[in-house]
């Protein structure tokens, strides 16, 4: 069971992130349905450590045993979508490097067949300028990970205004 629940005031989630990188780029998720790309992630089940989460969630999108290098970014979201006020924990992990001509990424949908995995390259702020990449902090980060575990806390526009 995914580690979601509804409280009164919201949803809280509590996911993992990975950080899978190549030089400047960064293997993503897209749902060709909506605009948005994300981290190849996913939510921690009930009884499952972070790091388990994180492993399950990159093969079951990857197809790929890969390794976790370290815990890179905490991140704390406070959004809204649909005028339900969200709150997310998550922990975003940088992947050790693996072969990445072992993804067959034509044969990659986990989440259905809308779903497709990509590089995007971060360096190219014209792409990434037009596009909505999740976490919105991640262009800046990525390509500059601090040595230290990083605390991100983020409040997107229209989410205080749902508690009062």
């Amino acid at each position: 069971m995914d580690m979601t629940f509804k409280t009164s005031e919201g949803v809280f989630n509590y996911r993992v992130d990975a950080l899978i990188l190549n030089g400047t780029k960064i293997l993503m998720a897209h749902d060709k349905r909506f605009e948005q790309y994300y981290t190849i992630g996913g939510r921690v089940h009930f009884g499952e450590t972070s790091e388990q989460a994180m492993l399950r969630e990159v093969f079951e999108e990857t197809g790929v045993r890969a390794e976790i290098d370290r815990l890179a970014f905490i991140h704390e979201g406070f959004f809204a979508i649909d005028g339900t006020a969200y709150q997310e924990l998550a922990l975003c992990y940088l992947i050790k490097p693996f072969d990445y001509s072992t993804i067959d990424f034509s044969a990659i949908k986990c989440d259905g067949e809308n779903q497709e995995i990509l590089w995007i390259d971060l360096a190219d702020k014209e792409w990434c300028g037009d596009r909505e990449i999740f976490p919105l902090w991640l262009t800046e980060k990525a390509l500059s990970i601090p040595n230290e575990i990083n605390h991100i806390v983020t409040v997107e526009e229209g989410y205080k205004e749902l508690l009062k």
